[in-house]
Formats: C-alpha cells, sequence, structure tokens
C-alpha cells in the first residue's frame, strides 16, 4: 500500500474531529492501521466524502481487512449504492474476493441489495465466479429467490447447473425455492 505524504495528511485532515486520533504523534503502522480503519468505516457506513479523499490522496481501493473484504464489499453489503458507484468509477475491482470467496455481488443478492446487485453485474465478473464452497452468484439469488437477479445472470450466460460443493445448483436451489 503506497500512499503520499500529502495524500495521508489530506485523509487526516478530512476525518471529523470526534474521530481523530490521539494528540501525539502515532508511529507509521500506527497511522497505517488508523488509516485502514478509518477507510473501511467510510465504506461500511457510506461516507463518501470521506472515500473521496482516500480515492484522491491515492490509498489503495484493493486494500483488504482481516477478513478479506474490500471496501466496495463492504459497501455492497450495507446497501450504499452511492459508495459502491464511487468506489467502481474510481478503478475498484468488482470482483475481488473474500477470505471465503465471496463477492461483492454475492453480499449484495444475500442483502437484498437488488440495485447494487445490477450494478455489480454490470461490472463484468465472469457469471459463474465462485466462492470456496463452490456456490455462484445465480445459487444466492435462487437461494434468496431474487428472480429477478437470477433471470438476469442466466442471461448474461450463468450456467443455473453448475454444482457446489454440496451438489446444489441454481437450478435445483430455484425449482426448490420458488415452488414453495
Amino acid at each position: 500500500m503506497h500512499i503520499s505524504f500529502t495524500g495521508l495528511l489530506a485523509v487526516l485532515l478530512a476525518i471529523p474531529a470526534w474521530a481523530a486520533p490521539p494528540a501525539a504523534l502515532p508511529s507509521a503502522a500506527d497511522a497505517q492501521a488508523q488509516l485502514r480503519m478509518y477507510y473501511f468505516d467510510a465504506a461500511r457506513s457510506g461516507q463518501q466524502a470521506m472515500l473521496a479523499e482516500f480515492i484522491n490522496a491515492g490509498y489503495d481501493l484493493q486494500t483488504r481487512d482481516e477478513k478479506g473484504y474490500t471496501a466496495l464489499i463492504l459497501a455492497a453489503y450495507h446497501g450504499h449504492a452511492g459508495a459502491v458507484d464511487q468506489l467502481l468509477a474510481a478503478g475498484a475491482d468488482a470482483c475481488a474476493q473474500d477470505k471465503r470467496g465471496n463477492t461483492a455481488l454475492m453480499g449484495a443478492i444475500f442483502k437484498g441489495e437488488l440495485r447494487i446487485a445490477r450494478r455489480l453485474m454490470a461490472a463484468g465478473c465472469a457469471p459463474d465466479q465462485r466462492n470456496k464452497a463452490g456456490q455462484t452468484a445465480a445459487m444466492y439469488a435462487a437461494l434468496f429467490q431474487r428472480r429477478e437477479i437470477l433471470q438476469q445472470l442466466a442471461a448474461k450466460g450463468a450456467d443455473l447447473e453448475l454444482q457446489d460443493a454440496s451438489g446444489n445448483s441454481a437450478g435445483q436451489l430455484q425449482r426448490g425455492q420458488f415452488a414453495r
């Protein structure tokens, strides 16, 4: 991760007074950890002005937290469409996976953030990208009864008969979930 001194200063000055670091100057490692925390908090809470400071300072948009989440994954999961658009426009990787292999699209589908899911589907990721359990976004859409998203994924080429590690396919999940 590389951020210039000027960029670091700009980000630190943009942090609200209530969130400011202690008066004593932190070590470089502590300052980097503090920046990461502010970065992920901004994504999680949809603070676009703060994200803009990070983007303008050249902060690495692919930075990950301890679970492998990127800011884009967090913004999508927490339903912040504006932050998702902002991060994608700045070059965030829409196809990035967390430590379990889940993507921002999978998180948006799980949470029912369908506008965000449609935006992420337009970002050009492989429609059959799998997590470590072998699940795809189409499987999430079928399991959580997101019919419109499932249809759009199928139209983008998602294979509804691929099976995950448990032998389930999006087609099987769809038939089981939508039959209820």
